[in-house]
């Protein structure tokens, strides 16, 4: 749920959930709002010559949290997401999740096969779920990734390596602000930096003695010069998720191929571009 990983709590379910801000109500509803407005397109194939439509959470976390502020009890991703297909009449032909904490991967395989849900299992890493992906995936399915890490070094480059090897996959991606920005002089200053895993090889790409700002957008900038040479597009629309004192979180951008995917991201945030630096 990419949420800084912390102590797990008694759900009220019966089964492990954790504490979220309220920012991450904010985060499935957007998620919740273009898988709705992409329900025909997946429908497509669903009932097409594939009849395969899956969406991939390789941050999976417990499937159920509290918001701190409220207490009120929310869905995690892969369930939302099941729920959401299902109400608008296209549900996903797998939900395959994966995450490095056992116990919190198998509290949401518990509350995906409550609802019947056809739930796959990815052992391991984020990266090495997807690297087994290809193998036991549809290819010519039109698939749905979420990547949800907990910090910008979570979000491995080798995960859109590995996905974008898929024929069709759209993925929805949270970026973290806090640690482009709060910590950026740590991430220059580090020989093992948070940036060489979220964008190999930006050392001889970026310029470390400009203006912060200027810094960060060079390393951002060099990261979606990578997706792209992947051949997928990250999108210029973005939403800056902030936290209860206003102070920015992460961004969410859609990575994708088709134009067609691109539309239905614009008209879920309808808000236009979120703020970069």
């Amino acid at each position: 749920m990419g949420a800084v990983v912390g102590a797990l709590i008694d759900g009220d379910d019966g089964l492990p959930a954790e504490e979220v801000g309220l920012w991450a109500k904010v985060k499935h509803d957007l998620l919740r709002r273009y898988l709705d407005i992409s329900r025909a397109t997946r429908n497509k194939f669903l009932n097409g010559q594939s009849k395969s439509a899956a969406f991939i959470d390789l941050f999976c976390g417990p499937g159920r949290a509290r918001v701190k502020e409220t207490g009120e009890w929310i869905d995690g991703s892969a369930v939302a997401a099941w729920k959401i297909s299902q109400h608008g009449g296209a549900p996903f032909s797998e939900i395959y999740i994966a995450d490095l904490d056992i116990e919190r991967r198998y509290a949401t395989v518990e509350r995906l096969q409550r609802l019947n849900a056809p739930v796959r299992v990815l052992e391991g890493s984020a990266v090495e779920a997807a690297v087994q992906l290809p193998s036991v995936i549809n290819h010519y399915g039109l698939h749905f990734a979420f990547l949800d890490p907990f910090s910008l070094g979570a979000l491995d480059f080798r995960l859109f390596s590995s996905l974008s090897s898929l024929k069709r996959v759209d993925i929805l991606v949270h970026v973290s602000a806090m640690d482009l920005q709060r910590n950026l002089d740590a991430n220059l200053g580090s020989v093992a930096s948070n940036f060489d895993k979220f964008a190999p090889g930006w050392r001889s790409h970026v310029d470390s003695h400009r203006s912060q700002l200027e810094v960060r957008r060079q390393v951002f900038e060099y990261w979606r010069n990578l997706v792209a040479d992947l051949g997928k597009r990250p999108s210029t629309q973005m939403k800056l998720i902030s936290g209860s004192i206003n102070q920015p979180l992460y961004w969410l951008l859609l990575v994708a191929e088709n134009d067609l995917a691109h539309k239905f991201w614009s008209a879920a945030t309808d808000t236009g571009q979120g703020d970069l630096f």
